[in-house]
């Protein structure tokens, strides 16, 4: 019901405005690493010095022009060249509808397409995030098509709340598959998704254990400990190689218990996003656990 509360509000114009005027200094700073790149790239700076990697995301989504879509994927290069510059260890992650899938699909290809190339170029990495289930099957039919051309530079995300999950994963794992697990941070009906968090718990482990059974190199994206701890029993018990998996966390939650698995020996990643579009990524956040809505509660009365 929070959940649900919360992203309903995301959608008031008012709550919007209010947000976007002065939500930064009310606390999205602590999920955001800046409005610009060179911002950015001290954040990764900071965190590669505690022995952890990093996935930048220019903040962005459902553009509504070509030319907006340009400009994302001209930020998507001028990324790839600032990581490559500064000697920084990142990749980037991208959503298709900011590189103009709700307008074209050949123009969101040609864009992506251009960005993984340019990431082969310096044997980086791009990460297809995945959106809200009306564009899971045209994400994952584009991310096919580009990991036949660039096996090793591109990867998807696959989401543990929707039921045809299962199906994907084991569709898509081909030699050099990389998947990035997440549970899924959309409103999505039931028809398409497990309306119960046990549920989606459950599935998130039979993802991660069926995509290492399968030898693809797993993203283990979560902040539940019990999760962890169930996938390191998995993998401690079946001999999965640590150089075959990461735990990967969002920018601003529980550094604490990433910073751990890393002192621990494990490939450990934080998603870091920034620019000026972070009002929706900041909603789901808050959307996700009650504490993050504390956070911008208690920012709130620090200011008054």
């Amino acid at each position: 019901m929070f959940r649900e509360v919360v992203l309903g509000l995301g959608d008031n114009p008012v709550v919007e405005g209010v947000l976007k005027r002065y939500g930064m200094q009310l606390g999205a700073s602590r999920f955001v690493a800046g409005s610009t790149l060179p911002e950015a790239i001290e954040h990764i700076r900071r965190i590669n010095k505690r022995g952890i990697k990093v996935t930048l995301d220019h903040l962005g989504e459902f553009v509504r022009q070509e030319a907006e879509a340009v400009d994302a994927k001209e930020s998507y290069l001028a990324m790839l060249d600032a990581i490559h510059q500064s000697g920084v260890d990142a990749n980037v992650s991208l959503k298709l509808s900011m590189m103009g899938l709700d307008l074209s699909r050949d123009l969101a290809k040609t864009n992506v397409a251009q960005i993984v190339q340019k990431a082969a170029e310096y044997q980086s990495f791009v990460r297809i995030d995945m959106e809200d289930s009306a564009h899971t099957q045209s994400t994952l039919e584009l991310y096919e098509e580009l990991h036949r051309e660039y096996p090793q530079h591109v990867g998807v995300v696959l989401q543990a709340y929707l039921y045809r999950t299962m199906d994907d994963l084991r569709r898509l794992s081909t030699p050099n598959s990389n998947f990035r697990i997440v549970k899924g941070a959309y409103m999505e009906p039931v028809a398409v998704a497990f309306p119960s968090k046990a549920d989606v718990d459950e599935n998130y482990v039979r993802l991660v254990q069926e995509s290492l059974r399968l030898g693809n190199y797993t993203a283990v994206a979560t902040h539940d400990e019990h999760l962890i701890g169930r996938v390191l029993k998995y993998v401690y018990e079946n001999g999965v190689p640590k150089d075959q998996f990461e735990f990967q966390m969002l920018y601003g939650v529980r550094f604490n218990l990433i910073e751990s698995l890393a002192q621990q020996g494990f490939t450990t990643r934080i998603y870091v996003p920034y620019g000026r579009d972070w009002y929706a990524y900041y909603v789901r956040r808050v959307a996700e656990r009650p504490a993050n809505l504390l956070f911008f509660a208690r920012a709130l009365i620090d200011r008054t």
